[in-house]
């Protein structure tokens, strides 16, 4: 497969091939992140006219939502559309297409190695802007840096798994400088075919990164032990998730929790009198909202095995609750015992869908 060498910044540069894509007719639309000039916000973006293009940030480390939740919707339109995802959105579009909630068969996929994105705090402050030439300057060199999401900073699985497209910007790239577009895939090819730039045969090369995958591995460290601090058991999950105000907010953004009907969100958890006085009758006291505690165990035996560590559920909880990281930790143990990872491989059986026979044995 070939390559293209970026000789501008890398978002400016994936900008120019979804311009080239959309008016040579190869693709209908466009994915990726947009900067709204009039307040310094920003958004992902549908864009189906390349004059609309002049906003779009490709790169920018910004979510505002988790952009493989949107191509759940939009990906079996049948039209040709070019997405621009991060790693872990494409890990959770993979995980997605698992459960027949989305297709891959009209998409170029497009996505960059991540030296992560801000907490939407930062981005409703209108900072990026301003830290920007500071982020840009430390993932060039292959550093973790230290304002992103926690579970940004804790993820090893920052470099594209399945993308059609790959664009390096961390480690040993700067803007303008070294970065590099690597057509990974037939379609790829295809698609880039008239696109200028300078071509080459560069193959991508993971040990470029080591640096930053070994700084990443220590901030897991330190964000697991962060959980259980205070040690593991009953207590520690009541102190957790006591907090918990029931607004399903983490719900609601994670890309994971597909389902079209949950039980979380039926009558069966709603205010009612019946519910009332079943629990008063043997406790006489009842703490408002009712069952968050069991709403997060809930969500944690059915999908935690596939969460792809966006954080975009941490983010937004407004009582600080450390959701992404203990769907992180809980995740990867129970991911462990079948060899698995979140968007690895869209042939990759779910663990929760696999029955063997031999795991029956101690059951008789």
């Amino acid at each position: 497969m070939s390559s293209i060498i970026i000789d501008t910044s890398a978002s400016r540069k994936v900008r120019e091939l979804l311009r080239f894509l959309l008016e040579s007719g190869k693709i209908d639309a466009a994915v990726t992140m947009r900067k709204i000039p009039e307040d310094s916000s920003y958004d992902l973006a549908l864009i189906t006219d390349a004059s609309n293009l002049d906003e779009a940030v490709p790169i920018v480390p910004v979510m505002t939502v988790n952009a493989g939740q949107v191509l759940s919707s939009i990906s079996t339109s049948g039209k040709k559309i070019a997405v621009v995802l991060k790693p872990c959105e494409l890990r959770a579009f993979v995980e997605l297409v698992k459960r027949e909630q989305g297709s891959f068969e009209n998409l170029l996929t497009i996505s960059h190695t991540c030296g992560g994105v801000f907490p939407l705090d930062l981005v409703a402050a209108g900072k990026i802007e301003e830290l920007l030439p500071k982020y840009e300057k430390i993932i060039s060199k292959g550093e973790v840096p230290a304002n992103t999401r926690d579970t940004c900073r804790a993820c090893e699985h920052f470099i594209p798994m399945n993308a059609d497209i790959t664009v390096a910007v961390a480690g040993d790239c700067e803007s303008g400088k070294g970065c590099v577009m690597y057509l990974n895939t037939d379609k790829a090819e295809e698609y880039a075919e008239g696109f200028s730039g300078e071509r080459g045969e560069l193959k991508f090369d993971p040990s470029a990164l080591k640096k930053m995958l070994d700084a990443r591995l220590l901030e897991k460290e330190k964000l697991f032990a962060s959980i259980t601090e205070d040690g593991p058991g009953l207590d520690r999950l009541l102190d957790t998730f006591g907090k918990c105000i029931g607004c399903h907010g983490c719900n609601s953004v994670c890309p994971i929790c597909y389902c079209l009907l949950c039980d979380f969100e039926s009558a069966n958890f709603d205010y009612n009198l019946p519910y009332f006085e079943e629990h008063l009758s043997r406790r006489a006291a009842l703490r408002l909202p009712p069952d968050t505690i069991f709403f997060h165990l809930g969500r944690l035996t059915h999908m935690s095995f596939s969460c792809v560590g966006c954080g975009m559920c941490s983010d937004v909880c407004p009582v600080g609750i450390p959701v992404a990281a203990v769907f992180r930790k809980t995740g990867e143990k129970t991911a462990a015992l079948f060899d698995y990872v979140p968007g690895r491989d869209v042939e990759e059986s779910i663990p929760v869908m696999v029955y063997k026979e031999e795991e029956f044995s101690d059951i008789g």
